[in-house]
């Protein structure tokens, strides 16, 4: 290991919340640049013998990162720090948000609107004139399945994540893509009711033309409708 990583990583550690300082220090140790992705992280026994803890603390600390995501376990080579994002990452900030108060609606709220403005925006800038005509598909794709009679609420649920998905790939910035995808799987069950209310209510008329102005601010570059059109497709109202 580098000297800088000896600094971060090879501390001795106290004995007060032994696994997570481990994971503290690992953590530490991938900001810093000591250990990069791809990187094969220290045996179980020269991590014991640095930190100065048991192997079940190691052992324990290795588990939580591999199910977050964050390492992968290669038989017969060792444990490796992964290359990318992993569905898997999303699962922890999905349970905080269960398991947090009330005031986390409104927060996923705001969080939901902020990044949707910031991906409208990017589309409008750097879209192409193929993505704009894969977009207008994905629209007749959402209006077809709304408007047709006895609608099935998931094929329009699914259609709408269909719809916004493109206007995601339209920024073409990969990394902008994933969070977009974790806010979104965040505020699933929200946009799932919304969607559901609409229906049931019948407010499909509605619905798509909120769809129908996003295409077209994009489509015509009105990058100053952007926050009216963003938050009068939410329809927070009906649920």
């Amino acid at each position: 290991m580098t000297n800088k990583s000896k600094d971060v990583v090879l501390k001795p550690i106290n004995k007060e919340s032994v696994v997570q300082q481990v994971i503290d220090r690992l953590t530490e140790a991938m900001l810093c640049g000591a250990l990069k992705p791809g990187d094969k992280i220290p045996t179980e026994v020269e991590m014991s013998e640095t930190f100065g803890v048991g192997r079940n603390s190691i052992r324990e600390a290795i588990k939580i990162l591999v199910y977050l995501g964050v390492l992968e376990i290669k038989r017969a080579e060792g444990t490796f720090v992964r290359h990318g994002f992993t569905d898997s990452m999303i699962d922890p900030m999905i349970y905080g948000i269960i398991l947090n108060d009330d005031e986390s609606y409104v927060e996923l709220q705001e969080l939901r609107e902020l990044m949707e403005q910031s991906i409208i925006r990017c589309a409008i800038k750097k879209s192409t004139k193929e993505d704009i005509e894969k977009l207008y598909e994905k629209y007749q794709a959402l209006e077809a399945v709304i408007m047709e009679k006895n609608a099935d609420i998931l094929k329009v649920f699914q259609a709408d994540n269909a719809f916004h998905d493109t206007i995601s790939e339209m920024i073409h910035n990969s990394l902008m893509v994933k969070i977009n995808s974790v806010v979104r799987t965040l505020t699933y069950s929200l946009r799932l009711k919304t969607v559901t209310l609409m229906m049931e209510h019948g407010n499909q008329k509605q619905l798509l033309n909120a769809h129908k102005q996003i295409y077209e601010i994009i489509k015509k570059k009105e990058y100053e409708k952007i926050e009216d059109v963003i938050r009068n497709s939410y329809f927070y109202d009906s649920i």
